[in-house]
């Protein structure tokens, strides 16, 4: 995958947010479909319960309409599910018992429902999901801890038809999932730039990231899978996005995680994150949002100076949205690589994977503030 690896003086100079991007799909700043500032008692709460449908949002309030535009609507059923995706969906927790994978994408589940983003969901324990439970830890008011504990499984099973919706789903794929044009991204910036779109290299990555599920755990729930129209598969049901609007994200360098709250204070969501580098590190202080884009294409200068206009797709070195903050050059944005949020550098801006990028998209706030801590 590209990696970001240089933006020019002159680029910087004169703000990234303003001449990074062109011929963007949606500048969402201009777009009465994205949210602007609103108060959270306008939009109605979602329950993070589906009931045969995923990542669909009701009502009429411009974050409502922003989500449905920028996230996929997942219909999903439970009919003849395979035993391991059974086994999953039935699984639980006790003090002393080995955490297996069944009981681990579990875990990720109920903390990705409870808007506390693990990354793809994967069945293995890292530090994504390690940092999502200590983010929820820290939003209910429990001791912070590196392992699972007896009280946190209790606040989060407490809800009793969370705990009874499906972890793993079946689904049948559309020609919308399975004839979609892909691409082979090629080195250099210049080979890039010649692309038609900065698109999937797979029908199964861009699976994965529709379902929000590492590319060998799709592979692995589903062995025999052709990937064909017609074909039901046994897929990671995401459930429903934060709803609430978002005026403030903080960017914790040390936990690698950016933490939204909404008006009144109070932690809504959180997600996994790439803040900086040792050689490009990130701002600090306080900056605030001022330019949103979804699909952005990407301006890249070389050492020599030369231009490299990349198209958009979520390939792009920014992957699918563009954040652009007050700080010229630098925003929160997409992934090519969600596998590696959190696991490799960014040059200096906040990188989440592309469907976290996208339901923070649908929330934050114009001028809601950016602090880098």
């Amino acid at each position: 995958m590209y990696r970001l690896t240089k933006i020019s003086a002159a680029i910087a100079a004169i703000g990234l947010s303003t001449v990074l991007f062109m011929n963007q799909s949606i500048a969402a700043t201009n777009n009465p479909n994205v949210a602007n500032k609103t108060t959270a008692s306008s939009t109605t709460d979602v329950s993070p319960v589906t009931n045969g449908v995923s990542q669909q949002v009701a009502g009429k309030s411009k974050t409502a309409v922003s989500l449905n535009k920028f996230l996929p609507t997942i219909k999903y059923t439970t009919d003849n599910l395979p035993a391991v995706a059974q086994k999953v969906n039935s699984a639980t927790w006790k003090q002393g018992m080995k955490r297996d994978r069944d009981t681990t994408t579990k875990l990720q589940a109920l903390l990705n429902w409870q808007q506390n983003g693990v990354g793809a969901v994967d069945g293995s324990w890292g530090k994504n999901s390690r940092k999502a439970m200590q983010a929820f830890q820290m939003a209910n008011g429990l001791a912070v801890t590196d392992t699972l504990n007896t009280e946190t499984w209790q606040a989060l099973t407490k809800n009793d038809k969370l705990m009874q919706q499906p972890v793993l789903v079946s689904y049948q794929l559309t020609d919308a999932d399975v004839n979609i044009k892909t691409t082979t991204i090629p080195a250099g910036a210049e080979a890039k730039s010649k692309l038609e779109g900065m698109y999937y290299e797979t029908v199964i990555e861009g699976l994965a990231e529709k379902f929000h599920i590492s590319e060998n755990y799709l592979k692995t729930l589903n062995p025999n899978a052709k990937f064909a129209v017609g074909e039901t598969i046994t897929v990671y049901n995401p459930g429903n996005p934060n709803t609430k609007p978002v005026s403030r994200v903080v960017a914790d360098k040390t936990t690698e995680t950016l933490y939204a709250y909404d008006d009144e204070g109070s932690l809504v969501a959180s997600y996994p994150t790439t803040v900086g580098s040792t050689a490009t590190p990130s701002p600090t202080g306080i900056h605030k949002v001022e330019v949103k884009v979804h699909e952005p294409n990407y301006t890249y200068t070389a050492e020599n100076g030369s231009k490299s206009i990349l198209p958009p797709g979520p390939n792009n070195p920014v992957g699918l949205v563009w954040i652009g903050l007050s700080k010229p050059s630098y925003g929160i944005h997409g992934s090519p690589d969600p596998a590696r949020i959190s696991r490799q550098a960014s040059a200096g801006c906040i990188r989440l994977t592309n469907w976290d990028s996208l339901a923070l998209l649908g929330v934050i706030q114009n001028g809601a503030t950016v602090e880098f801590k």
